[in-house]
């Protein structure tokens, strides 16, 4: 994957706060292509909150899909497919997802040679916003047959009958319930939950989302785990943020040699948005299979 920064250009990628962005605000749709819509956080912040800074533990990406693409041909008649972004997680900024719908429907009357011409238009954008290379695939219309569902592999964590205490107001997930017996052997193990939920910073609206948990190490209590992740149900950060804070409440409190975390969010607006972070580099790279809420 390329990390290099590309040119300068018209979008700006410094000095943006999510409260300021287009998110909760009344939106004109665009008529023309509009590179200036992407309205691109910077991730530091958010990272110092979780005491990240300098060398990043992890490194991974942001998988985006968008099922709303459409733009003219020459002729005028529209054309539509899906396409799938990867922002590197080592960029320094997120692209907030209401602003990139915005941009992305700008193309919706734009007329343009190929589909090559298109994908290389998001690609200058993109990378532009996200501060580092954007490599962005385009499924069209006759290869959607070619498309498939799939789940996330692992135990099951909501199998377990767990009892939750009720949460104080803006109650917020606790890193340091999560426990790992380090008395015990290590284990190489998958656990998933489909109880993922959080809340848009900005508007509190729910994000929907299933989570895989990879780890070699101490075995890690699996009713604690299972609490945590039901902890970000009032939670509110995007969504790779609540993705980098598990990741990093599981390394500082359970500390196992290998972590690897990825979840898959419902889509909103015709786009989902799916972070994964790992911190070692045999790992496989995450299935972009949509799972059934997709």
């Amino acid at each position: 994957m390329n990390h290099t920064t590309p040119p300068a250009s018209t979008v700006a990628t410094t000095g943006h706060s999510p409260e300021s962005s287009p998110l909760g605000k009344s939106s004109e749709y665009p008529t023309h292509y509009d590179p200036t819509l992407l309205f691109p956080i910077p991730r530091a912040p958010k990272r110092a909150e979780l005491q990240i800074s300098g060398t990043l533990p992890f490194f991974g990406v942001d998988i985006w899909t968008a099922y709303e693409i459409s733009w003219l041909n020459l002729r005028g008649k529209p054309q539509i497919a899906i396409a799938t972004f990867m922002v590197p997680a080592d960029s320094p900024n997120i692209i907030e997802s209401k602003s990139f719908k915005l941009y992305l429907n700008s193309f919706n009357q734009e007329r343009l040679e190929s589909a090559d011409q298109l994908v290389e238009k998001l690609r200058t954008d993109l990378s532009a916003a996200a501060g580092a290379g954007v490599q962005v695939m385009l499924t069209e219309s006759s290869q959607f047959g070619q498309l498939q569902f799939g789940e996330l592999a692992g135990l099951s964590l909501d199998r377990l009958d767990v009892e939750i205490e009720p949460a104080s107001g803006g109650a917020h997930p606790d890193g340091s319930q999560l426990r790992a017996n380090h008395e015990e052997a290590l284990v190489e193990e998958t656990l998933v939950s489909h109880l993922l939920k959080s809340n848009c910073p900005v508007t509190s609206q729910p994000d929907w989302g299933s989570v895989q948990i990879h780890y070699v190490g101490a075995p890690i209590d699996q009713e604690r785990l299972l609490k945590y992740i039901i902890g970000f149900r009032e939670h509110n950060e995007f969504h790779e943020q609540c993705v980098e804070r598990i990741f990093s409440d599981i390394l500082r409190y359970c500390k196992p040699q290998k972590l690897a975390v990825y979840a898959r969010y419902t889509r909103r607006g015709g786009l989902d948005i799916n972070p994964w972070r790992s911190n070692f580099s045999s790992a496989k790279p995450p299935s972009q299979l949509r799972n059934a809420r997709q």
